[in-house]
């Protein structure tokens, strides 16, 4: 019996041993499972991190450009697009296409791509330990466990998604939002990673910005872990700080964020004289001062108390151009107003008023005014009908420089004076610009009292049109102060004759832009309504005077500490001056013998310097101007490549320096073009060779008879040919001659000119003469660059001896 007992057992200890084994086998099988699925699992999302090459998915290379980007996109995204192909993985692949495209397109991404092989938002710092802590990062994040595991909102990517297109980096912040914030405000929030206050404001801080961005308010925000300088640079030294900034300047909130309090803080951050109220005791005031102030003047009738946000927050971006009033429909005092313009006073109306202040110049009314709205109302109202030239700015805005050939934009001048005695003239001229109003002609006046260097460019200097206004067509060649021009032959008294003239002059320049046949180059305009220096100086005195008493009271003492230290320095160095010169021995001061004075150079000195400055010829470096002669005469025309022209001077030994001077003048401003070549001939020695190309022009450059007994006295010095060698062709510049230079054709009789002994042969009469003859060479010279001026064909070109 004993023993089998002991033989039952022997059974059931092997029958438990054999269960464990079992046991742990199958535990062993399913944790050796959970760890390939795990493994698995994170070399695919490694894999599903690494694989992603938006350069492999679009098949373009790394050196591509944004052209060929583009165009792989757009032939691929045609070809995967979910509603175009049916296959079941296309609407993955267009993702991916799409994302691709995200990346190469914006440079700041692709170039994070190339340097780290990441798509993040937050790369670009090249420094070695934060390139290891990115890869890290950028690891942990394709990993399961991430933080969103854990729903701790701690990362900037997760948490502040709607900020991404509002982040600024420091040279987009100084290149381009400190300009910009001269025509608006921008609320700038500064913030960082780990910031529990940042969490609690951030529901407000998108209230706000919806609001507030939807009003033309600009909208920044600054990560100080990435961008240290520019929080820095801004003042912040902590997180969350709000700040404000306008004009270049910055302000710092430092009230309870709540939506009222920010709204509030973007008001105060405006000058408070932006909009007028406006009621019947002073209306009549504000819209007649627009001949004061050279600007439209803007009404806006609503039935709020106070002015709308919008409403300054737009007087501010247009406080250049348009003054701006308020009237406030529910109280009494505008019965007048309303009956007067007709209002509704139960829909919000905007008026435009120019010089005439009976009627408006435009209207729109609507119950919700949005910015877009009122931007394209008023930028279609910026000027008057007939603005006074008041500065260079203003000018240069309603005469724009000429662009191409097909953008002309053309500017009609009445040069006019103040007073009674001039107003039925400018008043006609008025009624002509609002009757004749097209987008290529702006009507404009100038004062000659103000503008006299303008007025003495443009007219004739005579006592005859000193008192009288005068009209003048013209347009800016470029923005160096050239342009082109034409006055009225008779002085504008406002006459239908008059009317009748300029409409017929307008009509021919609208067929003919070479119409306007004079050029000069006019000065800058003066700043009539700029304040005085004393004025600008006390203005920025007072306004930097209430900064520093804002951060006396706001700023803590790391902000003052530039303040603080500017102080003492002035104090330092002012008290250690008068230290120094009180203890100052001034003994050897007085020993010291005075500094013996160099010996002013003597006359014939002065008179040799001066002479020598005057005669050179213009440097190589200025205008390259070669002598065509029998050895450059196959490479520089016969031989000269197809689209280039060699433009030659003629001129002799005696007009050879005021000539080339007054030639490097007049085409330098054509000396960018390549085409282009300059060359002079000299008459003395290859006269036959000029007569023998003129007679293939002989409309244009009639050639006398050689039995003629001043057939050999022809004068060709001052004429200009510009010679196309491939086409065999020349364009003719012929100088118009003065009545005084009919007696001596050519040759100088004046020993002085080229006389390095004498008197200075560029200033001599003679030489003013021989330079008048390239006056509209200029003129000509665009003409040549339009294709516009008179070929003369030549079967072959003569040789050159």
């Amino acid at each position: 019996g004993a023993g089998l007992q002991a033989g039952s057992g022997d059974r059931g200890d092997r029958s438990k041993q054999d269960s464990l084994k079992k046991s742990n086998m199958e535990t062993k099988r399913l944790s050796i499972s959970l760890v390939l699925v795990l493994f698995l699992i994170l070399a695919l999302q490694i894999l599903s991190a690494v694989d992603f090459d938006p350069y492999r998915i679009l098949g373009v290379s790394r050196t591509a450009s944004q052209a060929d980007i583009k165009k792989a996109y757009k032939k691929l995204a045609r070809e995967w697009h979910p509603d175009k192909n049916k296959d079941p993985g296309a609407e993955d692949k267009f993702i991916q296409i799409s994302k691709a495209y995200e990346i190469l397109s914006n440079e700041e991404k692709r170039l994070n791509f190339d340097r780290y092989g990441d798509v993040g938002e937050n790369q670009g710092y090249p420094h070695p330990q934060q390139h290891q802590q990115r890869q890290f990062h950028h690891f942990h994040e394709s990993f399961y466990f991430d933080e969103s595991f854990f729903h701790f909102p701690f990362n900037s990517d997760r948490r502040d998604s709607s900020d991404e297109k509002y982040l600024l980096h420091f040279s987009h912040y100084v290149n381009e939002v400190v300009p910009d914030s001269f025509k608006k405000p921008y609320l700038i929030k500064i913030t960082s990673d780990w910031c529990f206050s940042c969490i609690h404001i951030e529901p407000v801080w998108k209230e706000v910005v919806q609001e507030l961005e939807a009003m033309g308010v600009g909208i920044g925000v600054v990560h100080a872990g990435y961008e240290r300088r520019l929080a820095h640079h801004l003042g912040a030294h902590s997180t969350p700080s709000i700040l404000g900034l306008i004009n270049g300047r910055i302000t710092f909130f430092h009230n309870a964020v709540v939506r009222e309090n920010l709204r509030q803080f973007v008001e105060s951050l405006l000058p408070g004289n932006l909009v007028e109220k406006i009621t019947d005791k002073n209306y009549v005031k504000f819209l007649s001062s627009w001949k004061k102030e050279n600007k439209p003047h803007v009404l806006l009738f609503d039935h709020m108390a106070l002015v709308p946000l919008l409403y300054k927050l737009t007087a501010f971006a247009y406080r250049d151009y348009l003054s701006f009033g308020y009237v406030y429909v529910g109280i009494r005092g505008i019965e007048e107003l309303s009956s007067q313009y007709n209002i509704n006073v139960y829909t919000p109306t905007m008026m435009v008023f120019k010089e005439h202040i009976d009627k408006p110049a435009d209207v729109i009314q609507a119950r919700g005014m949005k910015k877009q709205l009122i931007d394209d109302f008023l930028s279609q109202n910026k000027f008057l009908m007939v603005s006074r030239l008041t500065s260079q700015k203003l000018f240069q805005e309603l005469c724009p420089a000429k662009k191409s050939h097909r953008q002309r934009k053309y500017c009609v001048v009445l040069i006019t004076g103040e007073g009674d005695k001039f107003a039925a003239s400018y008043e006609a001229f008025l009624a002509f610009a609002m009757a004749n109003t097209k987008d290529t002609v702006r009507f404009v006046h100038v004062y000659r009292s103000s503008q006299r260097e303008f007025a003495q460019a443009l007219l004739p200097d005579d006592d005859n049109s000193w008192g009288k206004s005068a009209v003048v067509l013209l347009e800016r060649r470029n923005n160096a102060g050239r342009v082109a021009y034409r006055a009225l032959d008779n002085p504008w008294s406002g006459s239908k004759e008059d009317n009748f003239i300029l409409l017929d002059i307008l009509d021919q320049l609208r067929k003919d832009p070479g119409f306007l046949s004079s050029d000069t180059v006019l000065a800058d305009l003066n700043d009539e309504l700029a304040p005085v220096f004393l004025l600008r100086w006390i203005y920025s005195a007072v306004d930097y005077l209430s900064e520093c008493w804002d951060s006396l009271f706001h700023s803590s003492w790391r902000e003052m500490m530039p303040l603080l230290s500017l102080i003492f320095s002035a104090l330092f160095i002012l008290f250690g001056t008068v230290i120094i010169q009180a203890f100052s021995d001034s003994g050897d001061e007085r020993e010291s013998p005075p500094a013996k004075k160099d010996e002013p150079p003597s006359k014939s000195e002065r008179n040799d310097t001066g002479f020598t400055k005057d005669n050179r010829i213009p440097k190589k470096g200025f205008v390259e101007v070669t002598e065509l002669t029998d050895i450059t005469y196959m490479s520089n025309l016969v031989r000269l490549r197809p689209g280039h022209m060699n433009v030659v001077l003629i001129l002799s030994n005696s007009t050879k320096t005021p000539l080339l001077q007054k030639f490097a003048l007049e085409v330098y401003t054509f000396t960018g073009s390549s085409c282009l070549h300059f060359s002079f001939l000299s008459l003395d020695k290859h006269r036959e060779w000029l007569e023998y190309v003129l007679e293939f022009a002989q409309d244009a450059a009639p050639i006398p008879n050689q039995y003629d007994k001043h057939f050999l006295e022809r004068d060709y010095t001052g004429y200009v040919l510009a010679l196309n060698g491939h086409k065999k062709y020349f364009c003719l510049f012929k100088p118009r001659r003065r009545e005084e230079d009919v007696d001596a054709p050519g040759h100088c009789d004046d020993p002085s000119l080229g006389d390095s002994r004498g008197k200075s042969s560029s200033c001599s009469p003679r030489a003013r003469s021989v330079k008048s003859k390239l006056d509209k060479l200029s003129l000509w010279m665009e003409r040549l660059l339009e294709g516009s001026l008179q070929r003369f064909y030549i079967p072959s070109w003569p040789a050159l001896d």
